[in-house]
């Protein structure tokens, strides 16, 4: 039986989710910006109204407001994206259990051996489509393939509202015409070597000496062969293992700052959310990491090495040493980022008989334990209610 999987993706989703709220939105060029009272801020999704100035994603504002004068701008809302990121894999769950959200806006459904109950792929699309439109007001691609990748691909070459189909036997037609950089993964640094060896196009890279792309660019040069001639056999699965052995979260900021009280608690966020996917995934870390992206694009990253954990506090803690040994009041900060790295799967933390003599590293045993619950019933809440919905005290400060 052939395979049958999609990659549906929301279509300029954080701004098309505030043009649900807000109809008066539609039709005219808007988008979510950082700190739309800033104009040092940068915009983070703009509508296809906006992009037909040349608005773009990650472009400061004043730039945006020189292409688009009358553009409208929204203080971006974390709860409203996340609730119908939620609404809309509840959809798609009418379809198939299969499903592996690669984003908040975007995921892979398995729907081989569907047809039967819902009609053929293109049908089931339809319905999807239709689905989220009449009940969330929200616009989608989605595309159709065998394979993850070929699925995505699909997804990106009609939008907005775009079904689009791409079997391997189609590659050469629709596939290999298209410039590298257009391939999945590949970004503008890789695009350059590609080019420095004359390969310009998929179909480039589909018929290289499989040898040449392995001696310069290494095992990534092995899979970018295989997925330019449409082979993937990942599965699509709902709690992927991490390949890269991490977890990370980062978030550019409503404005630069050089507060070091705020970016901790912004780091306390992200490191809640990384805490949550490690404990879902039963993942435990050894490496803490953190990244400083500067005003002027330039960016640091530092880590620390752990004991095994997945604990929020844990990550937290050695964050904002990292943080604090690294920040400069002299240099505005944009972004930042925490990440868990280093991942053992099912690592349990033992002790030694040494360590069961010393009274402070069981007292701190009993602790952890504690937190361990504490954490995992705040994961519980957030899952039923909503990430937003249980917070902690430093974080509701500055909101």
């Amino acid at each position: 039986m052939q395979r049958v999987v999609f990659l549906v993706d929301m279509n300029a989703f954080f701004i098309s989710c505030e043009m649900a709220r807000n109809a008066e939105l539609k039709g005219r060029p808007a988008a979510v910006a950082g700190d739309p009272k800033n104009r040092s801020g940068i915009i983070l999704a703009a509508n296809y109204e906006a992009r037909r100035f040349g608005v773009k994603t990650t472009m400061v504002l004043h730039e945006a407001k020189k292409l688009c004068p009358d553009l409208i701008l929204v203080p971006p809302d974390r709860e409203l994206y996340s609730q119908n990121s939620r609404e809309v894999m509840r959809i798609l769950g009418r379809y198939t259990p299969v499903i592996q959200q690669n984003s908040i806006d975007e995921a892979w459904l398995d729907l081989t051996g569907c047809e039967a109950l819902f009609g053929k792929p293109r049908d089931i699309a339809e319905k999807i489509m239709k689905n989220i439109m009449e009940e969330l007001d929200l616009w989608c691609s989605i595309g159709i393939s065998e394979n993850k990748f070929l699925a995505k691909m699909a997804s990106e070459m009609h939008k907005p509202m775009g079904i689009t189909e791409i079997w391997v036997k189609d590659i050469k037609q629709k596939l290999w015409p298209l410039p590298v950089r257009d391939m999945y993964g590949i970004g503008k640094q890789m695009e350059k070597k590609l080019n420095n060896l004359a390969i310009f196009k998929i179909g480039d890279i589909a018929r290289t000496d499989i040898k040449l792309l392995v001696k310069v660019f290494g095992k990534y040069g092995e899979e970018i062969h295989r997925l330019a001639n449409g082979i993937d056999p990942s599965p699509v699965e709902e709690n992927p293992q991490h390949e890269n052995k991490s977890i990370s979260r980062s978030t550019t900021l409503p404005k630069d700052t050089v507060d070091l009280d705020y970016a901790q608690t912004v780091l306390l966020g992200l490191a809640e959310e990384v805490g949550a996917e490690a404990r879902k995934c039963g993942f435990r870390g050894k490496t803490v990491s953190i990244a400083i992206k500067y005003n002027d694009f330039q960016s640091i990253t530092r880590q620390k090495s752990i004991s095994p954990t997945y604990l929020t506090k844990d990550i937290y803690q050695v964050g904002t040493v990292l943080l604090k040994e690294n920040w400069n009041t002299h240099r505005p900060v944009r972004l930042l980022g925490i990440g868990l790295g280093n991942i053992e799967e099912n690592c349990v933390e033992q002790m030694s008989l040494f360590d069961m003599i010393d009274k402070s590293t069981i007292n701190i045993a009993i602790d952890n334990k504690k937190e361990e619950k504490l954490e995992k019933a705040m994961d519980t809440i957030r899952e039923k209610f909503g990430f937003d919905k249980v917070k902690r005290a430093k974080v509701m400060k500055v909101e």
